[in-house]
């Protein structure tokens, strides 16, 4: 058996230190189902003297040159550059992404944000002329960020770099179920020395440290990324001092396929997009809509498509599908399958929730026949879990793309891109690819309804983490 990874500390004010408390929170391997790491379970205590150092931290990190701060980005670049291997290494064990997923989005994702915060940082408008008026944007403040499993390191540093570049300084909660990759990222933070207290790591559950970050007064911003049930809380405890509050919450994203489009192609893609981290990613395409004309040949595409993605031990070069993150997100999964087969979706292929003896896989699985009053059709499911369903034109397909409570992402696609293009215009969400256009770390990221409040990443990203100051001249 591996040696257990414990990491024993908070870090605060620049320096490695013990918890208030003396409690621990195990991480287990989701594939073995065995604990790897142990970590502090951070106290209000350890949340107020993180804040308390951010906020001692903040007239000097908020009055260093743009092109200063770039530089101190620029360095963690290469410092997290040079932890790439193990980080993906952690993150395959500690949340189950396949390795090469771990190598090139979960490892990969977070050095682009990191180099795309420190470009903004340079080319960000600080100031602006309008009429007698100098607008100054200013950074906000202290910012505490919250942030998920799911994407455990690119969560952060889509937050971190970014608030580090408008001048702020921040207090960060990772998530409890896979924070390793975290201090991996504080490792490489306390090797480029950034200042004391700039930033600030307190790791514990939602309920103690969440919730103190959330309702603490010292804290000006909260940008919290999660579940959209937590995400009404964080905004209900931020209101309680008037704190601006940016959520990245959930999605059921549409990929719609016009009639006009390489179906052979559209489905494939729109499969792998909704299997991508054993469909545990806020922006997958959980809904294919399919003229009805197609219908059954792209269920058939989507079958054999589905039947590809082998389920396995994340380490092994051939697995496509890791395991869901938890015993309890599995459960939730299982729970959401029985439900479309009692609701009258049509298994196409998989359906099974516990198809190995040792961890916490589901396998892929289709659901056809599929009408949007039905359960899985409005839920976030988080899981391998696609539902087919079909349309009789182009309103129709509109329609049923936006009956939605979210809006994070989407897909059209067309033979003609001008075509689907003005059709993504009138979806109701914050993104949409176009044929299969690709994720762009500089473009803004977030949603409408209840996905979310707020965006994360590029220039967009950048301007949240600060506010507008007038000058009259």
């Amino acid at each position: 058996m591996a040696d257990l990874i414990v990491r024993d500390s908070l870090y605060i004010d620049g320096a490695w230190v013990s918890s208030d408390g003396s409690e621990t929170i195990d991480v287990e391997n989701p594939a073995t189902e065995a604990v790897i790491g142990r970590i502090p379970s951070g106290t209000a205590g350890d949340v107020d003297k993180a804040v308390k150092a951010a906020r001692a931290a903040l007239p000097a990190w908020s009055a260093t040159d743009p092109e200063e701060r770039s530089k101190y980005l620029s360095r963690l670049v290469e410092a997290v550059t040079a932890r790439h291997e193990e980080i993906a290494r952690t993150i395959a064990q500690e949340m189950g992404a396949p390795i090469k997923i771990a190598q090139m989005v979960q490892a990969g994702l977070p050095i682009a944000d990191i180099a795309t915060a420190a470009q903004a940082a340079t080319e960000f408008q600080w100031e602006r002329q309008i009429g007698n008026s100098t607008v100054v944007m200013h950074p906000i403040g202290v910012v505490g960020a919250i942030t998920p499993w799911n994407y455990p390191l690119h969560q952060v540093t889509a937050k971190v770099a970014y608030a580090l570049a408008a001048g702020c300084t921040i207090v960060l909660k990772p998530s409890e179920v896979a924070p390793l990759c975290t201090y991996l990222l504080f490792d490489a933070i306390h090797e480029v020395g950034l200042p004391p207290g700039v930033v600030n790591l307190v790791p514990g559950y939602g309920p103690t440290v969440g919730e103190a970050i959330a309702s603490h007064p010292g804290v000006d911003m909260v940008s919290f990324t999660g579940s959209t049930r937590a995400g009404r809380r964080v905004a209900e405890l931020g209101a309680q001092t008037i704190k601006k509050v940016a959520l990245e919450l959930g999605g059921k994203s549409a990929n719609v396929i016009l009639p006009d489009a390489d179906l052979a192609k559209a489905v494939k893609a729109g499969v792998s997009n909704c299997y991508l981290n054993s469909g545990q990613t806020c922006t997958a395409w959980t809904r294919m809509l399919v003229h009805e004309s197609q219908y059954d040949e792209a269920v058939e595409i989507a079958r054999q498509t589905a039947e590809a993605f082998t389920i396995g031990d994340p380490f092994d070069e051939s697995t496509r599908l890791g395991p869901l993150v938890s015993k309890a997100q599995r459960d939730r999964v299982a729970s959401y399958i029985e439900k479309g087969k009692e609701e009258g979706a049509r298994v196409v292929t998989g359906g099974n929730a516990q198809p190995k003896d040792k961890g916490y896989f589901v396998e892929p699985t289709v659901f056809a026949d599929v009408t949007t009053d039905m359960t899985i059709a409005q839920e976030e499911i988080f899981g391998p879990v696609l539902s087919i369903l079909k349309y009789r034109d182009e309103d129709e397909a509109l329609a049923i793309a936006n009956d939605s409570v979210y809006g994070l992402a989407g897909g059209v696609w067309s033979g003609d891109p001008e075509k689907a293009k003005a059709f993504a215009r009138k979806m109701e969400t914050g993104q949409v690819d176009i044929n299969g256009g690709s994720f762009n770390v500089a473009a803004p990221f977030g949603g409408f309804k209840q996905s979310g409040v707020g965006r994360e990443l590029g220039p967009f990203g950048l301007e949240e983490f600060t506010q507008p100051k007038s000058l009259q001249l």
